[in-house]
Formats: structure tokens, C-alpha cells, sequence
């Protein structure tokens, strides 16, 4: 007569279904742990006392060729240049003495995310808008630590290149205003001698006065072109070019926890102990009947 073979792997199937029965006839054990877990772990996350959390929405700058007809790259169209800004030492540190904070207190509290995009690997294509979020225990000093980074980013990113061709664009504006002003007058001058008929002009007189009228007025005519167009290109510069605030900072009350995430850690600490008791329950009764 032959020995039947041992097999460890129908040991196992039968340990594994025994497992499950005991569970399943114990369901409840399970459930009630689930649903004690999860409003435990609410609780948890509501005493867990008030913070701030305080946003700043900014605009990256776009540079363009200095007609204005490309974009130019640069760091600036980079949202993920503002993570590096904010988080750097030197910087935190500017923050920390705007707000009152300390700098320890920012450490880990201070984010940012380009608006629309998430996840280590966004990418933001043109000028993005990025978000700057500072939690602290107080909203004033919360909202005063954001606008100081936001104030730090455009320092860092409004680049020099954007700010020369703002002051270039001023410079011409000042430069045609000041012809215009002082062309003014002479038109008007010329306007009065050639329409004065008892000015006792010759007619050869006449004809050189009103030429020199018209190549006055075609004169402010193309000033006034050029006024118009250096205008545009400083507004673009400013308004699309330029890094700038879009939202100042302010700060809405929130939890140190997060509500749904303690929720959901309760929900699985209570199922898994509630499992453990089911599968304890057996060996508990059996004991107690034994003892009794």
C-alpha cells in the first residue's frame, strides 16, 4: 500500500479558507472596526488643531525679441523655477523677517504649484500662472510670508532684459513727447501767418510757409505714429513680458490634518483589527469555555 504524498500547498488552501470562514463569520467584527476607525480618525483630524493657509497667484513673464515678434526663452516660462526660489535659505529667510515667522517655521510649509498641472514631472508651456501657499498657526503673518515670496520671485525672475527694454520704451516715449511739444507751437505759428490775409506775404512767401506747414504736420503725424507704437510695446513689456502678482495673498483657516486622509488610515487600521479579532475569537471562547 504507497504513502500518499504530502502537498504543503493544499495545507496552505485549506489554512487560507479556514482563515476566511473565521473572518466571514465574524463580518461584523471587521465592519465595526472600519466604521469606528474612520470617525476616530476624523476626530483626530479636527482636534488637531487650526492652521492658515495663505495663497499668492502669480503670472510668469514672457520675454519677446525686442520688436516683439518671438518669444525668447528663458527660465522665466519655467513655473518650476518659483520651487527652487521659494525654498532657497537666502530666501526664507527675507520671508521669515517680513512675516515675524521663523525661518524653521517655514521649512516644509512653504509650496508652490503652476495652476492647472500637477505632479513631479509638469511641465508648463508659454507663461504659466504658479501658486505660492505658506501654512502657519496665523493668517497675518501666513499672508504677509506669501506676498514676501511672491516678492522675492518677481525680484529673482523679473529679468533684466524685460526691465531694460521697459526703460528703453520710456525713454523713447519722453523723447517723442518732447518733440511734440515742441512742435506744437511752431504749427500753430505757421497756421496763423498763412491764414493772416493782411500779412502782406508775396505769393513765393506764401508757398514756403504752407510747404513748411505741411512737413510740420507730416512731422507730428509720424511722431504720433511712433507714440502710439513704443505705447503698445511698453504695455506688452509690462502686462505679458514682466513677471507680476495676479492675486496678493490671503490666508483661510483650515486643519493640520486632513480630514478624508485620517479618515481613510482609520478605515484600514479598524478593518485590520477588527480582522484580527474575528480570527482571535475562537481561541478567546474556547480558553474561556475550557476555564469555566
Amino acid at each position: 500500500m504507497s504513502t500518499p504524498i504530502h502537498d504543503p500547498d493544499a495545507e496552505r488552501e485549506v489554512d487560507l479558507r479556514s482563515v476566511w470562514e473565521r473572518i466571514a463569520a465574524r463580518w461584523w467584527l471587521p465592519v465595526l472596526g472600519a466604521v469606528l476607525g474612520a470617525v476616530i480618525g476624523f476626530a483626530l483630524a479636527l482636534g488637531g488643531g487650526k492652521v492658515y493657509e495663505a495663497e499668492t497667484l502669480i503670472a510668469m513673464g514672457q520675454p519677446f525679441s525686442p520688436n516683439g515678434g518671438a518669444p525668447v526663452a528663458s527660465f522665466l516660462t519655467n513655473g518650476r523655477a518659483v520651487a527652487e526660489i521659494i525654498r532657497s535659505e537666502a530666501v526664507l529667510e527675507k520671508a521669515a523677517k517680513s512675516s515675524g515667522l521663523r525661518v524653521r517655521a517655514l521649512r516644509g510649509n512653504v509650496t508652490s504649484q503652476i495652476v492647472g498641472q500637477s505632479g513631479p514631472g509638469a511641465r508648463a508651456t508659454g507663461a504659466p500662472l504658479v501658486t505660492i501657499k505658506v501654512v502657519a498657526a496665523a493668517p497675518l503673518k501666513a499672508e504677509k510670508a506669501a506676498d514676501a515670496l511672491a516678492k522675492e520671485v518677481i525680484a529673482g525672475t523679473a529679468a533684466k532684459y524685460v526691465d531694460t527694454k521697459i526703460r528703453a520704451f520710456n525713454g523713447q516715449l519722453q523723447s517723442i513727447q518732447d518733440q511734440l511739444d515742441t512742435l506744437a507751437p511752431r504749427i500753430l505759428q505757421l497756421e496763423a501767418v498763412v491764414n493772416e490775409p493782411s500779412a502782406g506775404l508775396s505769393s513765393l512767401d506764401t508757398l514756403v510757409l504752407i510747404s513748411s506747414l505741411d512737413d510740420a504736420q507730416i512731422r507730428r503725424s509720424v511722431l504720433l505714429s511712433r507714440l502710439s507704437d513704443v505705447r503698445q510695446q511698453l504695455a506688452l513689456a509690462e502686462n505679458v513680458e514682466k513677471t507680476q502678482v495676479i492675486e496678493p495673498a490671503a490666508a483661510v483657516a483650515t486643519t493640520a490634518r486632513s480630514g478624508r486622509n485620517s479618515a481613510l488610515v482609520g478605515v484600514l487600521l479598524g478593518l485590520l483589527l477588527g480582522c484580527a479579532a474575528s480570527l482571535l475569537a475562537d481561541p478567546f471562547l474556547a480558553r474561556r469555555n475550557r476555564n469555566s
